[in-house]
């Protein structure tokens, strides 16, 4: 992929959302349908499976019998875009620090001492 078609944007990602949490090939119908009132248009959301397509980020298959109908798959995990995005924070936002990144959400989020303190817990389950 190429650097900018790393990063989607708010629509691309909410069609992928779809995609993910479908679990199935699909359909750009398949999409309308499952998208939130207001749906955009099927036209809309062909052309966003296609930029998608053209990223890298999905493959299609036609099944015969069904005319021109292309059935959707993700290539990329939601789990694989989140750590590559948040490996893309941290190190354009935080110059690869883990620590300033954590410290920069503790700050930033108002963490109570019951967040922290779970923040510690899942460290700690990490490590074992």
């Amino acid at each position: 992929m190429k650097r900018n078609e790393n990063i989607l944007t708010k629509v691309e990602f909410e069609v992928m959302s779809i995609l993910w949490d479908l679990d199935k090939p699909a359909c750009a119908w398949d999409v309308v349908n499952a998208w939130a009132e207001p749906r955009p248009a099927y036209t809309t959301v062909a052309t966003y499976l296609k930029v998608l397509y053209e990223k890298g980020y999905l493959d299609f298959t036609k099944t015969k019998g069904e005319g021109k109908t292309h059935k959707y798959v993700a290539l990329v995990t939601r789990a694989e875009y989140t750590r590559r995005t948040m490996q893309n924070v941290k190190k354009n936002f935080f110059g690869g620090s883990l620590k300033s990144m954590f410290s920069y959400f503790v700050r930033e989020e108002n963490l109570t001492a019951e967040g922290i303190q779970e923040l510690l817990a899942s460290i700690d389950e990490a490590q074992e």
